[in-house]
């Protein structure tokens, strides 16, 4: 190819979404690919690579370039050689989404929830930060359930993943005024119960009452796909006022002194 038709192309950026071979995270990335992403996808289970390779051909299809690597979070290892692999394909990150979260598969270690949804956000966006340019942006995915769980109690069945999904809110939290140095842009989306999700699912099957109780509730819930749609604006449009996006239902939720939604 010619340097002329080189410097006419569109340029592209680079994404980041852990957790994306199936549900939110897959939907997001083919949702990225059509405003313009490339889309790296992670999985942690050797035997979904399929699975996560037909992410990757959907995210082809949509316009986008992408790459499928496995990486176990919560192992510091795993994660550099995640990173290794992305500056050797493409050089650099333009946007991190942190979907990737935990905590109620069974046979679980204890603090499995707070490793994964804690200690491995902070790690996975410290490894990113050094590949990130000026206008470059951070998405963390979580609930309602996690984000107003000091002010309003949720399922017992979920308690702990809640407040492990809010210890890491809260250290991501910790890290804006030095992603914000480096003009690095951090966003929270915040969802209700999302139908079609394995936490959904999960919930049900330990509760059977869990999501129609919250749907009646709430009104209605968002799906997989809609939530995505959120997920991927959120990416691109302005930040808002606490860093917090919120999707679906608040009137449930007591809010947290000092924070307007």
């Amino acid at each position: 190819m010619s340097d002329a038709a080189d410097e006419s192309a569109p340029i592209r950026n680079r994404a980041l979404i852990t957790g994306s071979s199936r549900g939110i995270g897959a939907d997001t990335a083919v949702l990225l690919a059509g405003r313009g992403f490339d889309v790296v996808i992670n999985y942690r289970d050797e035997r979904k690579v399929r699975r996560a390779e037909q992410v990757v051909e959907k995210v082809r299809a949509a316009g986008g370039e992408s790459f499928a690597v496995r990486a176990d979070l919560t192992d510091g290892e795993s994660v550099e050689e995640l990173f290794r692999t992305i500056v050797r394909e493409w050089g650099g990150l333009d946007l991190l989404v942190l979907n990737a979260s935990g905590g109620m598969e069974a046979g679980a270690a204890e603090d499995y929830a707070l490793q994964l949804n804690r200690d491995a956000q902070v790690r996975v966006l410290e490894a990113a930060v050094p590949l990130m340019d000026p206008g470059s942006r951070v998405v963390f995915v979580t609930s309602h359930q996690a984000h107003f769980i000091r002010t309003t109690p949720t399922m017992p069945e979920y308690e702990a993943v809640a407040r492990s999904k809010r210890a890491g809110e809260d250290a991501l939290r910790a890290l804006i005024p030095g992603l914000t140095e480096h003009e690095i842009g951090f966003v929270v989306v915040s969802g209700d119960m999302i139908e079609g999700t394995v936490t959904a699912q999960l919930l049900n099957r330990a509760n059977p009452e869990a999501l129609s109780s919250r749907r009646e509730a709430a009104g209605r819930l968002y799906n997989v796909q809609e939530f995505a749609q959120e997920i991927a604006a959120a990416a691109v449009e302005p930040i808002p006022e606490n860093h917090t996006r919120f999707v679906g239902d608040l009137s449930s939720f007591a809010p947290i002194p000092g924070e307007r939604p």
